[in-house]
């Protein structure tokens, strides 16, 4: 599969601003490709796991493209000039571009990913099953969010899997704002026969920037 990574390294950026990033992008490209902003031409979301993803690494944002994304972004950048986020307009002098071919796969041998960003594992309807259970039954609870996730992510790719996907997460509690609620989330680690591709994004949320991961 194709990846490309676009970055912009002169600008530094807080992680909660990738949904501007998404804003930004979507709106400048409408006319190219829904993948751009995951809605149809009436509004309506799609829903599909995004193949263009919106991003701030390490204070860097970072636009990541799958498949067909992928091609999308290559087409893109020399069209990509300035960047404007809220009140602020960023000349890009520089920004760089990275193009590969990446593997998604259940291999033999165990991966250890990092979150780079907060995973949002959870939606409103299990949200309160997961509160009430007790702490040793939580972990078995995002152990199975976490394999439905990675195979959603898969689906999403267009790869196919019929290896069991294992998963032994190690996450820790966090809360974060979104879309002026505060929301639960975690960070930390996993385990996993899955092989995936650095800075995806994993469970609900990764247009957004939520849940990317790398290999450890």
């Amino acid at each position: 599969m194709k990846q490309t990574t676009l970055t912009f390294p002169e600008i530094k950026l807080p992680t909660r601003e990738a949904h501007r990033l998404r804003g930004y992008f979507g709106n400048l490209f409408k006319e190219h490709s829904p993948l751009l902003h995951n809605h149809y031409d009436d509004g309506r979301v799609m829903y599909r796991y995004p193949l263009v993803q919106y991003k701030v690494i390490g204070g860097t944002p970072t636009l990541l493209g799958l498949g067909e994304g992928a091609q999308l972004l290559m087409d893109l950048f020399l069209e990509i000039k300035e960047l404007q986020l809220g009140d602020k307009t960023y000349q890009l002098a520089h920004k760089q571009i990275k193009c590969r071919e990446v593997i998604a796969e259940v291999s033999e041998d165990l991966h250890e990913y990092a979150f780079e960003t907060l995973y949002m594992a959870l939606t409103q309807k299990n949200h309160q099953e997961y509160i009430a259970l007790k702490k040793d039954e939580k972990g078995a609870f995002l152990n199975r969010l976490l394999r439905n996730h990675l195979l959603a992510a898969y689906k999403g790719m267009g790869v196919w899997v019929e290896e069991r996907i294992m998963v032994k997460a190690h996450l820790q509690e966090q809360q974060t704002n979104f879309k002026d609620q505060k929301m639960l989330v975690f960070g930390g680690r996993f385990t996993t026969n899955a092989l995936l591709p650095d800075l995806i994004g994993i469970g609900k949320s990764v247009s957004r920037g939520y849940g990317s991961i790398r290999l450890v």
